[in-house]
């Protein structure tokens, strides 16, 4: 997989296109992909997935923070593994928001020459979103291209998107995330200097620093695998403010403990998969009473880890 930082640095004569700001790689996005490079292989052409960086909400409505389920490297590294040959991250601006869906179509038809466009049925590009399935099933013959819509994906009734994973996440339900996802959340960070109380109560914890922007599960405690260096740990993860001790309610960390492990973590990389909330976080009456719930968290951590390892033969 090549990927590609900018639409006017690539030159084809023949493609399979997608267009799409693939958040997350979902599993309707899964379904489009899937389709793209199956049908790309068949006619000898390579694939391609154009997506598009900030967030265009974040460029048109402002909105911050933008909750990003997967940053471009992790997007077009999910892409890759699933058999995109070329991914294609452009920089969306207010110039970009401004081209027509005709202009951008000369645009892509000049840098990709692709003969079929894959596309979602909610798909849209263009000033003011002009470029839905409906317009370019209308130009799509003169143009000489073939458009291919892909329904959505449904989970107990609702369709899959990019929104309904982040409101899972806000809500905790990393479980549904992960059903929609087709794969575990996961979110990485750099260890940072934090307090040491977690050390001082015998449950040391690495501090994440955690890009800004990026989609986090709302504030509780997680049974999650850690990743580092290639190596997993199983771990039980607070997401939250430390209310026991913590004097300011303003600042939400992300700090996880790894069961079994002893060694210096700082400034290295942790890749924390989400598996299960534990529970809400909440205030202890004093150092014991935390410690005890630690110990039965720790406690469900392994019950649930040791069988889903059992379950899957790890």
């Amino acid at each position: 997989m090549q990927h590609v930082q900018d639409l006017n640095s690539i030159q084809l004569d023949d493609c399979n296109l997608t267009i799409g700001s693939f958040d997350g790689v979902h599993r309707g996005h899964q379904e489009i992909i899937k389709a793209l490079v199956s049908d790309a292989k068949t006619e000898g052409v390579p694939s391609v997935a154009l997506t598009f960086f900030p967030h265009p909400s974040a460029v048109l409505l402002r909105r911050k923070p933008i909750f990003y389920i997967t940053s471009p490297d992790e997007k077009a590294d999910l892409l890759g593994h699933m058999g995109v040959d070329y991914v294609i991250t452009q920089r969306f601006d207010l110039t970009l928001a401004r081209v027509s869906a005709s202009s951008f179509l000369d645009t892509l038809q000049d840098r990709l020459g692709f003969h079929r466009l894959w596309v979602g049925e909610d798909f849209a590009f263009g000033y003011q979103r002009e470029g839905d399935r409906h317009f370019l099933k209308r130009v799509s013959a003169e143009r000489g291209f073939e458009l291919k819509v892909v329904s959505p994906v449904i989970v107990d009734n609702e369709v899959v998107s990019s929104t309904r994973i982040r409101n899972a996440l806000r809500a905790g339900e990393v479980a549904l995330a992960a059903e929609y996802l087709g794969r575990h959340f996961n979110i990485s960070g750099v260890v940072v200097t934090g307090s040491d109380r977690g050390k001082r109560l015998g449950f040391p914890t690495a501090n994440l620093q955690i890009q800004e922007g990026r989609a986090s599960p709302s504030p509780g405690v997680y049974v999650c695998l850690a990743e580092i260096a290639g190596r997993g740990w199983k771990a039980v993860t607070n997401i939250g403010v430390r209310p026991t001790f913590q004097e300011s309610q303003e600042i939400t960390t992300v700090e996880t403990h790894l069961l079994d492990f002893q060694g210096d973590l700082y400034h290295q990389e942790i890749r924390l998969i989400f598996i299960e909330r534990l529970r809400d976080e909440k205030r202890f009456s004093d150092s014991e009473a935390l410690i005890s719930q630690i110990n039965k968290d720790i406690h469900q951590a392994r019950r649930i880890l040791g069988s889903i390892m059992e379950r899957e033969n790890v």
